[in-house]
This record gives C-alpha cells, structure tokens and sequence, in this order.
C-alpha cells in the first residue's frame, strides 16, 4: 500500500505507479500545464500529487493510447467533459470527434495503399502499353478547386465533377487535370469538353491546349491510376521524353454503372515539342 507523505499527497514516484505513467512523463505533462503538482516543495522541489488526480492522470494515459493529441486531452480535461462519470461533450466532443475523423482518413489511406501493394505483388511493377497520338485544341470548361493534402484529392475532384454534373448534358465528357508535381497543396480542375458548352456558375469557357501526348489506359480504381501514372512516366523517362503538366485523365467509364474493376480511365502527358 503506498505511503502518504501527509494529507493525502503522494510523492511524484508514488504518483507516478499509482497513474501508471512514468516521472518523465509527468513532469512533460506539468510543463504543459496539463497535469500540475498539487503542491511543489520550496526547499527541496520535491513534487507531490494528491490522489484526486489520478482520473485525469489516467485519462491522459487512456487518450495518449488512442493517438488523441495532447491539445485535445487538455480541451477534454479543461471541464468540456461533462462531469466526472459523463461522456465528453461540447466542445471537447467534437474536438474527439474530429480526432476520429483524422484517424478514419488515415485508415483509408493505408487501406487504398494496401490495395495498390497487393496489385503490384499480383502483377509486378507497374507497366503500360503507351502509344503518342496529335490532340487538338478542345474547347472546354474548367472548375478547380485546392486539394488541402494529397489524400484531399478525391474530394476535390468530385466536387469539380459534380458542379459539371449539375450542369452537364447526359454522358459527359470529363476530363480531370492533375499537376505531375505535388506540394503541400494541389490545384485540381476537372473540365467538360465538346461542342455546345453549357454555363456554369464560376466558371469561364477555356481552350484545353493541343499537341503530342503520351497515352496510357489504366483499367481498374481510381485510387491505383498511380501506378499506371508511374507507369507513363517512367516510359517517357526511358525514351528521353519531357513531359510537361498538367496529368490529364480522361475518364471513359460512367463510375455510376460500371464497377470499380473495370473503369477505364485515359492518363495522358503532353511533351514537350522539341522542334
């Protein structure tokens, strides 16, 4: 049984196996403000914690073991829980809410990269046949939209397809537009080409420039036109080819009716001219 060293304050050893945390930790937590000493020694610095706060101690142990950020610990033990026995609510609920939602993406994302893995252990690196065919101009209209993360992508994009969409005349042609090059954040745009264009909010008529393009059809997910992308590249790389941006894909399948398997999607480079 652990000794008291008077009332009811524990020592930050005692503390610290009674919390089932370390010294180390506590002291981190203590710099943060997130778990103070109920009372530090003047002479000796010595710490000491009163068993009241072993909940939180705990809480802080749970929540750090489930990835939850020490921020939102903090907003969870501020008072936004609710009471001792009730769940969180208010602002810290939402705080763990968001909290999963992160963790979800990222479950996702490890899931779509899985995916892909298990493609090239079934099939080998990736590899396209690739043919060079002349585009014209093609009128169009483009939307964009600003892809916070790489993994932002498809959102971005299927708000651009659905803005077209709204406005489209059956069996659209679309056409997603990609930089080869990503930063923090991507511009994405997606344009609807043809004759007799129709309005959409926002968005002004453009010409999709022409010229020599690399060619490559990818079969299957969008989340895996990575690997035929990489694909195209590393067959232009190989030829001497300069690639320039955007990535366009045209997509030839109706996601609607076809299954995921079987999309057809055209992934096309332009290179550069080099007259």
């Amino acid at each position: 049984m652990l000794g008291h060293v008077h009332d009811d304050l524990l020592s930050i050893g005692q503390f610290a196996r009674l919390a089932r945390l370390s010294v180390k930790q506590l002291r981190h937590y203590a710099a943060l403000g997130l778990l103070e000493p109920a009372w530090i020694d003047p002479a000796s610095g010595y710490r000491y914690y009163r068993t009241a706060q072993a909940r939180d101690a705990l809480v802080i142990g749970l929540l750090r073991s489930l990835d939850v950020p020490l921020p939102v610990i903090a907003d969870v033990l501020s008072g936004g829980d609710g009471g001792q026995d009730a769940p969180a609510g208010g602002s810290a609920a939402a705080a763990l809410a968001r909290v999963r939602d992160d963790l979800e993406a990222e479950l996702a994302r490890r899931r779509r990269t899985l995916n892909s893995l298990e493609r090239i252990l079934a099939t080998g690196l990736p590899g396209a046949e690739v043919t060079l065919v002349a585009e014209p101009p093609r009128p169009a209209i483009v939307v964009r939209d600003l892809a916070a993360t790489p993994e932002d992508i498809g959102r971005a994009t299927s708000a651009c397809v659905a803005r077209l969409l709204a406005a489209a005349p059956p069996a659209p042609a679309l056409v997603g537009l990609f930089p080869l090059d990503y930063g923090e954040s991507v511009p994405v745009a997606v344009a609807l080409t043809g004759t007799g264009l129709p309005q959409v909010p926002g968005a002004a008529p453009e010409i999709l420039p022409g010229g020599t393009f690399a060619v490559a059809a990818h079969v299957g997910p969008y989340d895996q036109i990575p690997l035929t992308a990489h694909a195209l590249l590393a067959w232009c790389a190989e030829r001497g080819h300069a690639p320039t941006g955007p990535l366009r894909e045209a997509y030839v399948s109706d996601p609607a009716t076809t299954p995921p398997e079987r999309l057809v999607t055209h992934l096309m480079i332009a290179l550069e001219d080099e007259r």
